[in-house]
């Protein structure tokens, strides 16, 4: 799993790790059940704090992306779990509703707006 903190991002350090561990189980990089490196691990591999890393695996777990086993660690959610499909759906809707926000605010019409999309799909 690879993992790349940006310090002048605006992102908060545990926001930059969550999405991108998301994006890496959505893309099929980190398959479901596998088995992600401890919190202690993750702090030193990345040089961060534990209590960074502990915020990243709880939301996540939250979030249905991950669970946790008890004395075992934090392992990848199984693929088909509902709550995970739903919560990428309100992230979808809402970058969605940001983007024609954005759109309207710069004066593209819907059509506009829509051939961004549909341009965007095609990449």
């Amino acid at each position: 799993m690879k993992i790349v903190i940006k310090n002048r991002s605006d992102m908060p350090i545990y926001e930059q790790i969550e999405e991108q561990i998301k994006a890496q189980i959505l893309e099929g990089k980190v398959a479901e059940d596998e088995q992600l490196p401890s919190i202690r691990q993750l702090a030193r591999d990345l040089k961060i704090s534990v209590i960074t890393t502990t915020r990243v695996y709880t939301d996540l777990a939250e979030e249905g992306f991950i669970i946790s086993a008890a004395g075992k660690g934090y392992f990848v959610a199984p693929r088909n779990n509902e709550l995970l499909r739903e919560r990428m759906l309100c992230e979808m809707e809402d970058g969605l509703e940001k983007a024609v926000t954005n759109g309207r605010n710069a004066g593209l019409s819907d059509e506009d707006i829509v051939a961004a999309l549909k341009k965007f799909l095609e990449e």
